[in-house]
């Protein structure tokens, strides 16, 4: 018997946590061949409406999964590679915005986080009309996730 540090379940408000905290997270769709498809997106998460929200173009291999198998999943990796978090739900594909300030494109501007706001924000929207840009809102209904404490542990590589 060993030492060696477990893995513990994290809090649902630990998990909400560590999805604030980052901006970067790997989604996984579902191919038609009902493999997984991942792509590492920048991400906007609203602990509040439990709804994680991505921008991207509307003809991205992404979007015409959602529109055919909504189901997706969010894994974020939390501040060291012994942490993570998975947020599970159906994900709704916006309208693309066509009108520099409409309503898409005003939801895409506030998932900027502060800090980060365009200078020329009227350019900014036209910009997201030229790139035909929609937004992806995953629902979230089910977060899990571990963290492994390995301070003082001294943990090298396993063995199997």
């Amino acid at each position: 018997m060993t030492d060696r540090p477990t893995p513990r379940l994290l809090s649902d408000e630990a998990l909400s946590d560590l999805l604030a905290a980052q901006r970067f997270g790997t989604l996984a769709t579902v191919k038609r061949s009902g493999h997984p498809h991942l792509t590492t997106m920048v991400y906007s998460w609203d602990p509040d409406s439990r709804t994680v929200r991505f921008s991207t173009a509307a003809d991205r291999v992404k979007v015409k999964h959602l529109r055919r198998a909504p189901r997706a999943a969010l894994h974020v990796q939390g501040g060291d590679v012994w942490s993570f978090a998975v947020a599970e739900g159906d994900a709704e594909v916006s309208d693309v915005t066509t009108v520099p300030g409409d309503s898409v494109g005003r939801e895409l501007l506030a998932m900027i986080p502060p800090g980060a706001e365009p200078e020329d924000e009227d350019a900014f929207l036209r910009q997201l009309v030229d790139e035909r840009r929609v937004v992806i809102r995953l629902k979230v209904d089910r977060l899990y996730g571990t963290a492994l404490d390995t301070e003082g542990q001294g943990c090298g590589t396993m063995s199997a």
